[in-house]
């Protein structure tokens, strides 16, 4: 089993910025790729950016410019930093990650953290 845990989110002001954190733990043999979605009210889940265990990152076409991903592989943690906030990216974030596990043979398995309100707003 895999825990994401999500922190950074929070209210800030237009323009401003943010940085989201997300930290895996448990018994996995490794974490390959890792990203963060949005989902605000009334709409579906979409993706943000993602970041491979390399650290080739995509982003969003919305996002391209004012936010980055990153990932530190020692502490399975990926962040995103997010600049110049917009009223239009207020939502609920939520971290994904894919996890690799060792048996015998190597299978993966995707997890979902709780995710993390951010609200931009004046």
């Amino acid at each position: 089993q895999v825990q994401l845990v999500e922190s950074g989110g929070g209210l800030v002001q237009p323009g401003g910025s943010l940085r989201l954190a997300c930290t895996a733990s448990g018994s996995f043999f490794s974490i390959d790729a890792m990203g963060w979605y949005s989902q605000a009210p009334g709409k579906q889940r979409e993706l943000v950016a993602t970041i491979t265990s390399d650290s080739v990152a995509n982003y969003a076409t919305s996002v391209k410019g004012r936010f980055t991903i990153s990932r530190d592989n020692a502490k399975n943690t990926v962040y995103l930093q997010m600049n110049s906030l917009k009223p239009e990216d207020t939502a609920v974030y939520y971290c994904n990650a894919d996890a690799l596990f060792y048996t015998g043979s190597v299978f993966r398995a995707n997890y979902w953290g709780q995710g993390t309100q951010v609200t931009v707003s004046s």
